[in-house]
C-alpha cells in the first residue's frame, strides 16, 4: 500500500508512508487513542521486523570527557560541573579486548564514542585502526566521535565501519535551548557526509529535555524526511545529571515515551528503533510496552558512556519474561 497512512488509522491497514511528512499528519497519528496508535505501531512492526527479536549492541566510551561542546545534558562537557575527569583516547588493544568480550556475551554491534567535537586527525590513525581491530572480530561497527568531514567520513567508511552516531537531539525550534556551541544545520551537514561516505546513519534524539510535544514530533519528521531514514533511531531518555543545566528537568510522562517510540516506528518503518538511554528508570512494564509498540534495540552492559544501564542479568530476565530473544547478526 504504497500511500500515506489516513487520518482515520483505526480501520485501514498500516501501509509505508511516502516523505516528506507533515507535522500535521504525524501529529494526527501521535494523538490518536493510545490503543489505536499501539495497534498500528506493532502492525507496522511486525510487517518489517519479527516482533520478538531485539539487536544487541555495546556501547564503549573510548575518550571520556573534556568535551568542548556545551549539551546541556551532558556530563562529559567542559561547560558544566558534572565532576567527570578527562581522559585521554584509549589504546586501540584495549578497545578490541573489550569488544571480543561484548561479542562472547551475545552482542553483534560494538558503539565506540569519543567525547570531541570533531576527531583530530592525529587520532584518525588510531580510530581507523580500533573499527578494523572490531570488525575483524565480526562484529558490526559504530562510532560518534562528533562533527565529521567528508574526507573523515570516507576514510572511515574504508576501514569497514559500519554505522555512525550523530543525534539531532530535539526539534530544530527546541534546539538553541540545549546548545549553542553548534547548530542544527551543522548536525545536517555530518549526517549527509556519512550519508555520503556511504556509512549507515544511526541519528535519534533525547525526550524529557523541557521540550514540548510538538518538539518530540519535529524531531521526528526531520529524521523521517530525510534523503534516507536513519537505519537506526536511538530514543534517549533523559537521565538527568547534577551539574549540567538539564540535571533538574522534570522527566517526561511514560505513556508519552511510549507514543514517541510508536509513531518513530510508523513513521520509519524498516529503521530499528533503539530504546537506549534512561531505561534504569524505566519499569519492566514500560519496556514491555515499547517493545510491543516497535523498539527493537538496545545497549547491554552496565554502563553508556558514562551514564548507567541495567545489568546484562535483569535484561536476561526481561528477555525470558517476555520471551524476547537476542536478534541475529542476518537479521539485521
Amino acid at each position: 500500500m504504497n500511500a500515506k497512512l489516513s487520518p482515520d488509522l483505526t480501520s485501514d491497514p498500516v501501509g509505508w508512508a511516502i516523505p516528506p511528512w507533515t507535522r500535521a499528519e504525524a501529529q494526527t497519528i501521535h494523538d490518536l487513542p493510545f490503543n489505536d496508535l499501539l495497534f498500528q505501531a506493532h502492525t507496522t512492526h511486525r510487517e518489517n521486523f519479527d516482533p520478538n527479536r531485539v539487536q544487541l549492541s555495546r556501547l564503549l566510551s573510548i575518550k571520556t570527557g573534556g568535551c568542548p561542546e556545551d549539551c546541556g545534558y551532558c556530563s562529559q562537557s567542559s561547560h558544566h560541573q558534572s565532576g567527570l575527569k578527562a581522559s585521554k583516547l584509549m589504546e586501540v588493544q584495549r578497545v578490541v579486548a573489550e569488544a571480543r568480550k561484548a561479542r562472547d556475551a551475545g552482542a553483534t554491534r560494538y558503539c565506540m564514542g569519543a567525547a570531541w567535537r570533531s576527531p583530530k586527525e592525529r587520532d584518525m590513525d588510531a580510530v581507523v585502526a580500533m573499527v578494523e581491530g572490531v570488525k575483524a572480530l565480526g562484529m558490526e561497527t559504530c562510532m560518534t566521535l562528533g562533527m565529521l568531514d567528508l574526507g573523515q567520513a570516507q576514510r572511515l567508511k574504508q576501514a569497514g565501519l559500519d554505522y555512525y552516531n550523530h543525534n539531532i537531539d530535539t526539534s530544530e525550534r527546541y534546539y538553541s535551548e540545549v546548545i549553542s556551541t553548534r547548530t542544527f544545520a551543522d548536525r545536517l551537514d555530518t549526517l549527509a557526509n556519512v550519508r555520503d561516505s556511504g556509512i549507515k546513519v544511526c541519528c535519534g534524539g533525547i525526550v524529557g529535555m523541557g521540550e514540548e510535544k510538538a518538539d518530540r514530533i519535529d524531531m521526528l519528521v526531520t529524521l523521517a524526511n530525510l534523503p534516507e531514514p536513519p537505519d537506526s533511531v536511538p530514543i534517549n531518555m533523559l537521565i538527568p545529571i547534577e551539574g549540567t543545566p538539564l540535571g533538574e528537568a522534570e522527566p517526561i510522562e511514560p505513556i508519552e515515551f511510549v507514543r514517541t517510540i510508536a509513531l518513530a516506528r510508523i513513521m520509519m518503518p524498516k529503521s530499528h528503533v533503539r530504546l537506549s538511554a534512561g531505561r534504569m528508570a524505566m519499569s519492566d512494564e514500560m519496556q514491555a510496552l515499547c517493545f510491543f509498540a516497535g523498539a527493537n534495540s538496545i545497549f547491554v552492559g552496565d554502563t553508556l558512556l558514562t551514564a548507567e544501564n541495567p545489568g546484562e542479568d535483569k535484561d536476561s530476565a526481561l528477555f525470558r519474561r517476555l520471551g524476547i530473544k537476542p536478534m541475529e547478526r542476518d537479521a539485521q
